[in-house]
C-alpha cells in the first residue's frame, strides 16, 4: 500500500515534468540573458517569495557557478533598499507560481521606476496572473497539480520550476561554450572543485 502510494506520487511528478511546454520560449530567455549579461555586462537578478524564492536561489547560484553572473534579490528586502543592486543592463527573473504574489507584482513597478527599460523574464504556472501580463519573456510551467493531498503546499510546482531552471542553466552553458577549466576557476573547494581540476 505504502509503496504504491509512493510510486503514484513519483509518477505524478514525472508526468508534470513531461508536460512542461516545449514551445521555444526558453530560447528567447537564453538570448535575452546572453545579450544583457554576456554582451552588455549586466547580470540576472532572480526573485521570488517563499518556496519559489528558494528555487530562485538555486537557479541564481547555479547560473553564477556556470559562467552567467546572477544574484538572488529577496522581494521584501528589495523594498527596504536592496533594489539598489539592480543596474541598467540587468535582466529580472521573477518567479511566482500563481503569478499574483504581491511582492513580485510590486517589484515590477518599483524596478521599472528605477530603470524603465529593464526587461523581465517570468516563470509561472498561471497565464492569467499579473506576472504573465508584464513579462517580456514568459516561461510557463504548464500549471501542474500539486501532489500535496490538500492541493496547497508547493510540491509538483516547485519540482517543475527546478527543472525549467536546470534547462536554462544547461542552455546557457552551451550558449557561452562554458568549459571545465572555467568551472574550476569559480569552484575552488570541495569535491566538485577537485573534480573540475582533474585532467580528463
Amino acid at each position: 500500500m505504502v509503496q504504491s502510494r509512493i510510486q503514484a506520487i513519483i509518477d505524478a511528478e514525472v508526468e508534470a515534468i513531461r508536460n512542461i511546454p516545449i514551445d521555444g520560449v526558453i530560447q528567447d530567455a537564453v538570448e535575452l540573458i546572453y545579450r544583457q549579461v554576456h554582451q552588455k555586462g549586466g547580470k540576472l537578478v532572480v526573485s521570488g517569495m517563499g518556496k519559489a524564492g528558494q528555487i530562485g536561489v538555486n537557479i541564481a547560484t547555479t547560473l553564477t557557478s556556470t559562467g552567467t553572473p546572477a544574484i538572488f534579490l529577496h522581494p521584501a528586502e528589495s523594498q527596504h533598499g536592496d533594489l539598489g543592486i539592480v543596474q541598467e543592463n540587468d535582466v529580472m527573473f521573477l518567479i511566482s507560481n500563481s503569478g499574483k504574489t504581491r511582492e513580485i507584482v510590486e517589484m515590477e513597478h518599483l524596478v521599472k521606476r528605477l530603470h524603465p527599460g529593464i526587461e523581465i523574464i517570468g516563470l509561472t504556472g498561471s497565464l492569467d496572473g499579473d506576472l504573465a501580463k508584464f513579462s517580456d519573456v514568459l516561461l510557463y510551467t504548464g500549471n501542474p497539480k500539486e501532489v500535496c493531498p490538500l492541493g496547497l503546499a508547493p510540491t509538483t510546482s516547485t519540482t517543475v520550476m527546478t527543472v525549467v531552471g536546470d534547462v536554462l542553466v544547461v542552455l546557457m552553458e552551451e550558449k557561452i561554450g562554458f568549459t571545465k577549466e572555467e568551472y574550476a576557476k569559480r569552484h575552488h573547494s570541495g569535491y566538485l572543485g577537485d573534480k573540475a581540476r582533474q585532467k580528463s
